[in-house]
């Protein structure tokens, strides 16, 4: 009963988001008539399209599926341009993710790693399409001078930034974290259990590619209290507390080199993997909330 009483609930809001969507989709196809006179302001509007999409995204997850979102750790600064880091474990990491962002007033400035494939799949990946979004093949090879090219547009026109990197590269499931346990064995390295082992050459290339531009890398690891739950029950308001840990590493303290920065990155998803193994068995991350909202 509390399941239907759930989907009742939403359904008005998934249906209002669905069809806001399919507007915004169309206003920033609208926008391309100001690409070619003014990319400044062809950027604010698709900018405002986010921010005012995604911002509802967060509203409904607040006020239909209830979800309350416990932050711990560092108290990051507003409108910083950043790279973030999180474990990936199911869909409602995202809104997680944005609820923080708005909260610094950068909710508009997300750009995500992307598998290529959603580069056409109408409303989202359509209008991820005209925010400088990565979408990427997962090959370094294929993916690098796209990268690379993506990053000199940012830099060089100061596009304000939270670049989004679920270095996993993938959600977290049994089976993947089984396969993970398998390859640190053959590797001679101590297996992880609550992520998985993180592909380091995207961030190390986020790093390079974004230079000062960055000031600071925030690194994030999501706890669910009640198991890992799928999106239908985070929006049909089965999930009602969600903990985030959040770290800021100054950018000037991290190292320049490749091997450096894949040595450092790995380090973060081990403390992860021991910082997830305190939640479950404490129910918290350590420290007081400094949100609660």
């Amino acid at each position: 009963m509390k399941d239907l009483v759930g989907a009742l609930r939403a359904m008005p809001t998934v249906g209002f988001l669905f069809a806001a969507l399919v507007g915004i989709n169309l206003a920033q196809t609208a926008s391309l008539i100001l690409a070619p006179f003014s990319r400044r302001s062809f950027r604010r509007f698709n900018r405002w399209c986010a921010d005012l999409w995604w911002g509802w995204c967060v509203i409904a997850g607040k006020r239909v599926a209830r979800m309350r979102l416990i932050i711990t750790g560092d108290d990051v600064p507003p409108e910083e341009n950043v790279i973030v880091v999180a474990n990936h474990q199911q869909m409602p990491d995202i809104p997680v993710i944005m609820q923080l962002a708005r909260s610094k007033r950068r909710l508009g400035d997300l750009k995500w790693f992307v598998k290529r494939a959603m580069r056409n799949i109408p409303g989202v990946g359509w209008g991820m399409r005209f925010l400088n979004c990565l979408f990427v093949e997962r090959s370094w090879t294929a993916d690098r001078e796209m990268i690379q090219r993506t990053f000199a547009t940012i830099v060089n026109e100061q596009i304000p930034l939270w670049l989004i990197c679920f270095a996993e590269g993938t959600r977290l499931t049994p089976e993947k974290l089984e396969a993970c346990r398998d390859y640190a064995q053959r590797q001679g390295i101590e297996p992880t259990r609550n992520v998985l082992l993180p592909r380091t050459k995207g961030f190390a290339a986020s790093v390079a590619g974004l230079g000062d531009h960055i000031g600071a890398v925030y690194d994030l690891t999501i706890g669910y209290t009640d198991g890992i739950p799928s999106l239908w029950q985070f929006i049909t308001g089965r999930v009602r507390q969600i903990h985030l840990h959040v770290r800021r590493f100054p950018i000037d303290q991290l190292p320049c080199l490749e091997h450096e920065l894949s040595d450092w990155l790995i380090a973060r998803f081990r403390e992860k993997d021991h910082l997830l193994a305190l939640f479950h068995q404490h129910g918290s991350f350590p420290g007081e909330p400094i949100t609660e909202s």
